[in-house]
C-alpha cells in the first residue's frame, strides 16, 4: 500500500474485534474455564505479567486434539458494528488491523471472513495433531503489539499520528500509547485512564465518526 492510505487502525482481538475471550472457550474444552479465567482478568487489569500468564494458561490446554480449533472458531462472536467499521474504513482508503495475545489458529479464518488487511497473533505447538500446553515462537505481548503498530504504519508510508489503535486491557497499553489516537472499547479502568477516549457502548462502528467518517 501507499501513502494514499487514509488511517491505520489496528484492534485488539479478546473482548474488543471480538465479544469473547478465545483462551477461555479453549479453556471450556479442557474443562480449566475457572481458572483461565481467573488470570485472563489478572492480566487484563495488569496485575501479572502478559507472557507469564499466557504460558500458565496455555499450560492447561495441554492434550486438547487440534479439531479443537474448528469447534472454538464457531462458537466465536464478532463485536456489533465490526463489518460496518471494516467497511467503513476501507471505503475512505484506510487499513484496519488486528493485533492479538491470543492465536493465529483462530485469528487467521477470523480475519479472512472480517476482510481484515494485517494480523498477527501467537500460535499454540501442536505434536502429532495434540497441543502440547506451549505456544510456538515469540510471545505477543504488549511490546510486541506496539511494534506491529509501528511495522504496520511504516509499511503503509504512514505517520504515526495517523494510525488509531483500539484495545480494553493492560496488554493494549504500549500499542495505545505509539498511535495517534488511542481509545478505549468496554475497557478496564487502568485502560480507559490512559486512552484519548471511551466508546462503552458496544458498537465498534462509533469509531468511524470519531474519525470524521461518517455523520
Amino acid at each position: 500500500m501507499t501513502s494514499a492510505t487514509r488511517f491505520l487502525v489496528v484492534l485488539d482481538v479478546d473482548s474488543t474485534l471480538i465479544q469473547d475471550e478465545v483462551i477461555e472457550l479453549l479453556a471450556d474444552a479442557a474443562g480449566s474455564r475457572e481458572l483461565v479465567a481467573s488470570v485472563t482478568e489478572r492480566a487484563m487489569l495488569g496485575h501479572l505479567d502478559f507472557a507469564e500468564s499466557l504460558r500458565a494458561r496455555v499450560q492447561t490446554l495441554a492434550g486438547l486434539p487440534e479439531t479443537v480449533f474448528a469447534d472454538v472458531l464457531r462458537l466465536i462472536r464478532p463485536t456489533d458494528g465490526v463489518a460496518e467499521l471494516v467497511s467503513g474504513l476501507h471505503a475512505h482508503g484506510c487499513r484496519v488491523a488486528a493485533v492479538s495475545g491470543g492465536f493465529h489458529e483462530l485469528l487467521d479464518p477470523l480475519a479472512a471472513q472480517l476482510h481484515l488487511d494485517r494480523w498477527r497473533a501467537n500460535r499454540l505447538d501442536v505434536v502429532d495433531g495434540l497441543l502440547t500446553g506451549r505456544v510456538s515462537g515469540p510471545i505477543i505481548d504488549a511490546e510486541a503489539k506496539a511494534s506491529a503498530l509501528r511495522e504496520w504504519a511504516a509499511l503503509e508510508s504512514l505517520p504515526l499520528m495517523r494510525t488509531v489503535a483500539i484495545g480494553d486491557g493492560a496488554n493494549d497499553l504500549r500499542m495505545m500509547a505509539a498511535a495517534g489516537l488511542s481509545i478505549a472499547f468496554n475497557a478496564k479502568p487502568v485502560v480507559k485512564a490512559s486512552a484519548d477516549l471511551a466508546i462503552d457502548n458496544g458498537d465498534l462502528s462509533q469509531v468511524l465518526a470519531v474519525l470524521g467518517l461518517r455523520g
